[in-house]
């Protein structure tokens, strides 16, 4: 193996050095069915995904062992970079790792009868921003060294035989079911991490660990010692080690990350008419306390676009900037026909703002004042495009936490866009360490979720929240709790809120329909779906549960006689609806 020089990798956030030394050697034994290998990128994929350093042991009574070692490593290494840098770490590891354990399995099974075992043990290091995070399977093993003192941070999953023979319990390839260990820990300077395969760790001592992984600053050099130390002990297996040194970490100050932030300066205020890095400003569609849109116009290309302008009243607020700046890198990395696409473009900017494609049509809130009485049908198909468009950022582990009419365009064609990223909270940029307390937006009071407001993220279920509430007033032009989300501070104040049913001001609302919106809207977030596709289900398709009014029964015979002839009576009728109104 080639020594790995220590590098000065460059995060979009800060600056961090790590030294990395690995070695693997066939040892006593004809082959080596060891893999190993290590990858940093650099600038903003260092950032968002980390580097990562990767060992695997082919088991050596499956044939391919040794094959299956070099693919775990090859693949994780490549795939593990590919996912979307949205993504968090363990996200992104998970889906990369059942996928490879789910080719090795099927590779076993193809060989069944020649005894082709695709097994290994798979240990994997990444290190982004603070973070180590570790997965692991098997009985190949990952140290901390901090302070002189050596830690197992790695459980063998073996099933011991007898005094002296034991077999794996758990490895890559070996069932459909994948199940690996995952740690997360905050790392500091100085901290040394070790990977060995077993043929190391089962020969030395762990003060001989300790000792030959500290024993020179060159960790290179160090990693040729334990192997050959390992040798020398005795050891009749296949060697292998890394060395990750973090050698610093991130010390920018509040003030250095304030000035790389400030690069760009603020627009200044925009009239129509005038000219911005080569864009003409058409007219003012919005304006708020925190940002302004405009219609522009490309001046090269005549393309219509919307600007998006920060406030000027955030200049001197860091957590503002770096939110704003994130508005467009999340925007860009989110694709539906129901999402507003953001335009990257070709030429550098002067000021800073960021652009999106121009939806013709109307916002939702306009639009419900235009259609009083909208086709159940229509209304159903808005929702849907609606779900579909939350459902792409879900999907790259991103909450928009802010949906509400006027942050929905109506087309002409009656399709629903979301157009705004403002409030967005992204999983995989969250657990990027930055020197100061991140810009939180709470939401709009009567359309996000209250608990949200509590302190408490719902995730999903809190856009679910959002969504159910812009239903129920398409179809009833009023609030499913009125005003009284708009008092609500405190948990006591939530639990005496009150849903108030749909069909007190729409009465052609199926009793199923409206239950579903209730059960989307749960104060307590336990209570509610766990999908919007399971929401989109209830509220499109009549649910069993729901048919029964949601009236308590009396305790008396004539009442009861009366509620199982009512019960008769809603359930032809919800299917009488259903067919009448909903899917016409």
């Amino acid at each position: 193996m080639n020594d790995l020089e220590s590098q000065t990798i460059y995060l979009q956030d800060s600056v961090i050095k790590l030294s990395a030394g690995q070695r693997s050697d066939q040892g006593r034994k004809e082959q080596n069915e060891d893999c190993l290998g290590f990858f940093h990128p650099e600038g903003n994929l260092l950032a968002t995904k980390g580097a990562a350093a990767v060992i695997a042991d082919g088991v050596s009574t499956a044939e391919a062992g040794g094959e299956a070692a070099r693919y775990c490593v090859q693949e994780f290494l490549s795939d593990y970079f590919d996912t979307p840098d949205i993504w968090t770490v363990s996200k992104s590891a998970q889906k990369v790792l059942t996928a490879i354990n789910r080719l090795l399995y099927t590779r076993s099974h193809e060989y069944l009868s020649t005894s082709r075992g695709h097994i290994c043990t798979l240990s994997v290091l990444v290190i982004k921003s603070k973070t180590a995070h570790l997965f692991h399977i098997g009985d190949s093993r990952i140290y901390l060294i901090r302070n002189n003192e050596l830690e197992l941070l790695t459980t063998d999953h073996t099933t011991q035989l007898n005094r002296k023979d034991s077999c794996l319990a758990r490895a890559m390839g070996m069932d459909t079911h994948l199940e690996i260990d995952y740690l997360s820990m905050e790392i500091q300077q100085g901290d040394l991490f070790l990977l060995s395969t077993d043929g190391v760790h089962d020969s030395l001592t762990p003060a001989m660990l300790k000792q030959l992984s500290l024993a020179s600053e060159d960790i290179q050099q160090n990693c040729e010692e334990l192997l050959e130390a390992a040798y020398e002990a005795g050891s009749t297996d296949n060697l292998s080690c890394q060395l990750v040194r973090v050698d610093q970490l991130n010390d920018e100050s509040i003030n250095q990350m304030n000035d790389r932030l400030t690069l760009l300066p603020f627009p200044p205020e925009l009239e129509q008419g005038m000219k911005i890095d080569g864009y003409l400003i058409e007219k003012e569609l919005y304006a708020s306390n925190r940002s302004q849109l405009y219609r522009v116009r490309d001046l090269e290309t005549d393309q219509i676009w919307v600007m998006k302008t920060p406030s000027r009243n955030y200049e001197d607020d860091t957590a503002y900037i770096e939110r704003f700046i994130m508005e467009e890198w999340v925007g860009s990395r989110i694709q539906s026909p129901h999402v507003v696409p953001v335009h990257i473009p070709n030429r550098a900017k002067n000021f800073l703002y960021y652009l999106m494609e121009f939806i013709e049509g109307v916002a939702l809130d306009t639009w419900m004042i235009e259609n009083p009485s909208p086709k159940p049908a229509l209304v159903i198909k808005l929702v849907k495009q609606m779900a579909e468009g939350l459902k792409s950022f879900h999907q790259r582990e991103t909450l928009h936490q802010d949906l509400k009419p006027s942050n929905i365009v109506v087309r002409p064609d009656n399709s629903a866009v979301i157009v705004d990223f403002g409030s967005v909270f992204v999983a995989g940029i969250n657990e990027i360490f930055v020197p100061l307390e991140r810009d939180r937006i709470l939401g709009t009071m009567n359309y996000s979720d209250p608990v949200f407001r509590l302190g408490q993220n719902t995730g999903i279920k809190g856009d679910m929240f959002s969504l159910a509430a812009i239903t129920y007033e398409m179809f009833t032009h009023k609030l499913p709790f009125g005003n009284a989300l708009e008092s609500c501070e405190t948990p006591q104040q939530l639990e005496k809120l009150n849903y108030i049913p749909a069909d007190r001001y729409n009465p052609i609302i199926p009793i199923w329909f409206d239950r579903a919106l209730e059960k989307s809207m749960m104060i307590n977030p336990t209570q509610r779906y766990d999908s919007i596709d399971q929401m989109m289900q209830d509220l499109t398709e009549p649910s069993p549960d729901f048919l029964v009014p949601r009236e308590k029964v009396q305790k008396t015979p004539n009442a009861l006689l009366f509620w199982q002839l009512m019960s008769l009576v809603w359930f032809m009728t919800a299917l009488f609806t259903l067919i009448a109104f909903w899917l016409k």
